[in-house]
């Protein structure tokens, strides 16, 4: 019998072990917070399909295209309403790049001393504001149809030492033309949503102050991995977070509740293959999604019409 014991306990240890490695793991891709939203995104369905955007009707109808003579990595998307284009940044040369609905290259504008950019963000006619991820800057930049080149000692400039930087520093930036807010999303270490009041400067002179809200709703129930960009919706008054690491764009309410979702799996939503590193999301006026992934990937999701 006590040759039986030893066995017994190894075997037991082996168990534990393993359980406990299993619990970790799904604990680091947050596993069981993704099943309980899941289990009360389908229980609430019915209450806020009408009241939000509703991802889970958005399908691909555009996937994986190529951006032809695009080839480094595009960082963040944004929609430009005036023009009805979109913007994406390149963080390796540096560029600018103003994209059709249709994902082609209109024009690709210089960019000198503003570091390593990962995202931009329309504020208002031909103002736009691009983060430095390595020294956690924003910058105002203004955009004229004429514009060939931006440098960043020409741009109005906010330091906000929030955190770690290097890698891990502003990957999205979000805004809300009627509040006056900008949401700053932080990668990792920890994931977290800033909201900044006050920049960009309206006036060329320095306001007397900038408010930076850290203790937002929206992080208390922010279960991605990362963050790779945001989109403000101001129809419903929500917030969408986009998620490389998690395959997933999550809708959060005004109080920072999550909504809805729509994964980037392949089989989901309409896609024949997995996003592969989904990089920035962009809403137009009629609520078409668009997104980009690196390296040089375009797609499109739209919602289907209700019956």
């Amino acid at each position: 019998m006590r040759r039986l014991l030893k066995p017994r306990r190894l075997f037991s240890l082996l168990a534990l072990l393993a359980l406990a490695a299993l619990l970790a793991l799904g604990q680091s891709f947050r596993v069981y917070e993704r099943v309980w939203f899941k289990f009360n995104e389908w229980r609430h369905a019915a209450q806020w399909q009408e009241q939000s955007i509703w991802l889970p009707d958005y399908r691909v109808v555009l996937e994986a295209q190529p951006i032809e003579g695009l080839e480094d990595n595009v960082s963040a998307l944004t929609y430009d309403p005036d023009r009805q284009t979109l913007f994406t940044v390149t963080n390796k040369q540096n560029e600018l790049v103003e994209l059709s609905l249709e994902g082609k290259v209109l024009r690709r504008i210089a960019l000198h001393g503003f570091g390593d950019t990962e995202a931009i963000e329309y504020i208002s006619r031909n103002v736009y504001v691009i983060t430095d991820e390595t020294h956690q800057r924003l910058l105002r930049v203004e955009l004229h149809d004429d514009t060939k080149e931006l440098h960043a000692e020409d741009a109005q400039q906010l330091a906000l030492a929030l955190g770690r930087g290097g890698n891990s520093g502003f990957e999205g930036l979000a805004y809300d033309s009627l509040g006056k807010r900008l949401f700053v999303a932080k990668e990792r270490n920890p994931v977290h949503i800033y909201e900044v009041r006050g920049f960009p400067y309206e006036q060329s002179a320095q306001p007397t102050a900038v408010h930076v809200v850290e203790d937002l709703e929206h992080n208390r129930n922010l279960f991605v991995r990362d963050l790779s960009s945001l989109q403000y919706d101001e129809r419903s008054g929500h917030l969408l977070a986009l998620s490389d690491e998690s395959r997933l764009v999550l809708e959060l309410s005004a109080n920072g509740e999550p909504i809805s979702s729509l994964s980037l799996l392949r089989g989901m939503q309409g896609l024949r293959r997995s996003v592969p590193q989904a990089e920035g999301i962009a809403m137009d006026d009629q609520g078409t999604l668009y997104l980009v992934s690196e390296p040089n990937l375009f797609y499109v999701f739209k919602k289907r019409e209700a019956p």
